[in-house]
């Protein structure tokens, strides 16, 4: 393209030195000039000038010129265009009017009908009669019919080339518009800077940088580029297309900078995320006593915005105000969106009530605003009041007050908003059905969104895909999750936000095996790079027991962020490393690197798993204190948990009592659990009564409860504990992957397994080397006056030890046998992994619903705190 737009020999150029004048005004400390809307000239002030011409000539005017004019200076173009005759002529002047009207009311009807006429009269379509042909057929949206005359116009009207060229690119026929310029480079066409700024506005708009590049060189061998508005144009180009250097080189070359060069300068900063010199270059403009206008304040609020600047803001207000632009509703609405992302609300929503007239931006960004603090509930509410004012919702309206119902969980409030999009017809837009199934998901209620996918059928794009995916993960629907990850990939190419959204389902499936897949689907798309999805991998790599392999992924990420030390620290918490949690936490805050409540949730668990009661407090202490973060439910626990393993269990439950918050079951199960290790009966039945309250359905608690009373051997408690179970039935299962396949294991078993002989013949010679060796587990837990032998089937239909021998049976020799359960491993089978370990010589990888467990040569990870 460079080639085909250098400048042709003898190119004639015009001198008028347009946009060159810069008048200004002082008005007060800030300068600042109203800038006047484009008037259109009166029918009347047109019809005399054609009058003052015709009589200059000496033209003798019919009286059917005199009434067609006539009614074209009242502006009836109907009447005037129904008076044209058949046949006789009229005055060239009077089809003049006639087409600048035609042109003025977008009536492309009549105006073919004028130009039938020319026709009919066999007048010459050139001169100025063909250049207002031209310009009507342009105003009336028809480009080909324009074309057709422009082709028989006097090349030499330069205006006429800028119109077309104009024109072309506003519909985006990018194709003509270089092919208009290279013919008017190849005819010798005089060439003014109206043409360069047409030539450039579509070259912006295809982000063609050598094509730019190319004009702005012949601009400058024609003396052009020095212009204010060729220069603008390129300033506004340049930043366009991310030449963001060449932008301010145009700029720092211009010596005479008007209003709009400085707003290209500071809008084209602020586009290219460059707020800090777009600042600068605002107050330059104001040092240099160049008034401002409304574009200026909007782009400068606009900078203070993304740049969080709350004091240039309020000064850029206060102009605002002094120049009486405030009161436009374009400043008032980047006004509001400047103070709600720099956290004022109150002054945003003061800007919002003094608003005379609002548009549904105004109503959009103080919903935003509310939203983005977290005030979720203000923003429905909000959304109500525009509701019953009877302002009818857009696009991105519906979007923000979905994304508000989302973060609030007010699955009611979004079934409304649901509603609504039906009433107003919004359903067509993706934007919206993707909000929506976000909206759904986040609410818990998957059936709805999933709905919502399915009629989107073939519109569905890939931000609808991972808002179904990410929304069954967030569900703790896994094998949805994996299931439509599948179905996707015929359809779609998975993006990085999918792989991110997937990967927790295989990591809380203990899918390692597909996880390593998705991990190298990842490095081959260049995914890895993205920090989403390597924290992504980290948390699979930690949750499916290969510490290792998360480590080394970790140590080669380049940058770190606070959720991936988060991740590692909460890895090595997870399988009993509180050592290496500690080790890494420190070098957290060595680094500076900021920390939050979920940062010290991890290192806190590392503490308690590894019981390191004095390290956690003083990590308490630090968290409360020196960093002010207030601590949660989740960080009391720690702190009970680890008083509790400790066996201070008074201590633990006198904490409990004087804590800010109530406490939670978890909290009290973290007693519970404690006072089971150290053989507390009358606390533990103390604290089940708090338990029990919290959570009476659920059965974990009095399987602990349970044990408690079998460690103690009153066996009617048990018996009374066992019937409560059974009643409210047990959903505990377990399961293991081996060959690609998983196997699934239910407390009790299956007496159908195509197994069950081998898997009970293992367990049973188990159960004889162990005893044998006098490492049975103690048979505590077990039920009132039954025989040993049902007490020893009882205890083999653990759903954890089915799977274990199910492991051991058919996993490959020598390698670990893996499993995953949903409830916190039972003691029983807790002692018979560490014996079976032992005796055969393989290491049991264990991951409950609280950490892992490792068994190897009879000895667990946890240290016997399960």
């Amino acid at each position: 393209m460079t080639s085909l737009l250098q400048p042709a020999p003898n190119i004639r150029v015009c001198t008028v030195r347009d946009g060159r004048s810069s008048p200004r005004l002082q008005n007060g400390i800030f300068p600042f000039r109203h800038v006047p809307r484009n008037s259109i000239s009166s029918p009347t002030s047109k019809a005399r000038t054609f009058a003052l011409l015709e009589k200059t000539l000496g033209t003798i005017i019919s009286d059917l010129d005199v009434k067609i004019r006539h009614f074209c200076d009242m502006g009836n173009l109907d009447k005037a265009v129904e008076l044209l005759p058949l046949e006789s002529n009229l005055e060239l002047m009077t089809y003049c009017m006639l087409l600048q009207l035609c042109a003025d009311r977008k009536s492309l009807n009549n105006g073919r009908k004028v130009h039938s006429a020319l026709v009919s009269r066999g007048a010459a379509v050139n001169g100025i009669m063909g250049a207002k042909l031209v310009f009507m057929y342009v105003r009336c949206g028809d480009l080909k019919q324009a074309r057709e005359v422009f082709n028989t116009v006097a090349n030499e009207k330069v205006f006429l080339w800028n119109l077309m060229i104009s024109e072309y690119a506003k519909v985006g026929e990018f194709k003509e518009c270089v092919a208009m310029f290279q013919k008017m480079l190849a005819l010798n066409v005089e060439l003014n800077s109206h043409t360069f700024t047409s030539v450039l506005k579509f070259l912006s708009a295809s982000g063609s940088s050598s094509g730019g590049e190319a004009v702005h060189g012949c601009a400058v061998k024609m003396g052009l580029s020095s212009y204010n508005n060729v220069a603008n144009a390129l300033i506004a180009f340049y930043f366009k297309v991310g030449r963001v250097e060449n932008a301010f080189k145009v700029f720092d070359e211009l010596s005479d900078r008007d209003v709009v060069s400085w707003n290209s300068m500071i809008s084209g900063c602020v586009a290219n995320n460059a707020a800090e010199e777009a600042l600068e270059a605002f107050l330059e403009m104001l040092q240099a006593g160049v008034a401002v206008d409304s574009a200026t304040l909007i782009n400068v609020l606009s900078a203070c915005a993304g740049r969080g600047s709350l004091q240039l803001g309020r000064a850029a207000h206060g102009l605002a105000v002094k120049s009486g632009c405030a009161e436009e509703v374009t400043v008032s609405n980047v006004l509001i969106d400047m103070y709600s992302k720099c956290g004022d609300l109150i002054e945003a929503g003061r800007v919002f009530d003094r608003m005379r007239e609002r548009s549904v931006v105004s109503w959009t960004s103080l919903m935003a605003g509310f939203t983005r603090e977290g005030l979720s509930g203000k923003a429905i509410s909000l959304f109500r009041r525009m509701d019953e004012e009877g302002v009818k919702p857009d696009v991105c309206m519906i979007t923000s007050v979905l994304h508000a119902c989302a973060l609030a969980g007010s699955l009611e409030s979004g079934r409304a908003v649901h509603d609504l999009v039906r009433k107003n017809g919004l359903g067509a837009s993706l934007a919206v059905c993707n909000a929506l199934i976000d909206m759904y998901a986040k609410c818990g209620a998957m059936a709805d969104g999933r709905r919502v996918f399915d009629e989107l059928r073939t519109r569905r794009d890939v931000v609808s895909w991972n808002a179904l995916i990410g929304g069954y993960t967030r569900n703790r629907l896994y094998n949805e999750a994996v299931g439509m990850f599948v179905q996707m990939q015929p359809e779609l190419r998975p993006d990085g936000f999918t792989v991110a959204c997937v990967l927790p389902a295989f990591a809380n499936l203990a899918e390692l095996v597909k996880g390593r897949q998705i991990h190298g689907y990842a490095l081959r798309n260049g995914f890895s790079s993205d920090l989403r999805v390597a924290n992504a991998l980290i948390d699979m790599y930690v949750k499916c027991g290969a510490l290792v392999l998360a480590r080394s992924l970790f140590d080669s990420l380049p940058v770190k962020n606070p959720v991936s030390w988060c991740l590692m620290v909460a890895g090595y918490a997870k399988h009993g490393l509180g050592r290496e949690a500690i080790d890494a936490f420190t070098r957290i805050c060595h680094a500076g690197i900021p920390l939050d409540e979920a940062s010290f949730i991890s290192i806190l668990r590392a503490c308690s798993h590894s019981g390191l009661l004095d390290e956690g407090y003083r990590i308490f202490n630090v968290m409360r204190h020196s960093c002010g973060i207030e601590a949660r439910l989740e960080h009391y626990a720690c702190i009970v948990e680890m008083l509790s393993r400790a066996g201070k269990l008074p201590q633990a439950y006198t904490f409990i009592r004087k804590m800010p918050v109530e406490p939670d079951a978890r909290i009290w199960g973290s007693l519970l659990a404690g006072c089971r290790v150290h053989h507390d009966v009358k606390l533990a039945e103390k604290v089940a009564e708090e338990v029990f309250r919290l959570e009476p359905e659920n059965t974990g608690y009095y399987l602990l409860l349970a044990n408690v009373y079998a460690e103690a051997e009153r066996w009617e408690e048990v018996e009374k504990l066992k019937k409560r179970i059974s009643r409210r039935g047990s959903s505990s299962c377990s399961w293991i992957q081996v060959g690609g396949k998983v196997e699934i294991f239910f407390a009790g078993g299956d007496v159908n397994h195509p197994q069950k002989n081998k898997i009970d013949a293992l367990l049973a010679e188990l159960r004889n080397k162990m005893g044998e060796e006098g490492k049975r587990p103690k048979m505590k837990y077990a039920l009132i006056d039954a025989e040993e032998v049902e007490k020893e089937a009882a205890r083999c239909g653990h759903s954890e030890s089915l799977a274990m021998a199910f492991g051991v049976l058919n996993g490959p020799p020598g390698k670990p046998v893996r499993v995953i359960k949903n409830h916190r491993v039972c003691v029983e089978c807790h002692e018979t992994a560490k014996l079976m370990s032992k005796v055969t010589r393989r290491e049991i990888i264990i991951r409950d619903s609280n950490r892992f467990h490792r068994f190897k040569d009879g000895a667990c990870s946890c240290r016997g705190y399960c």
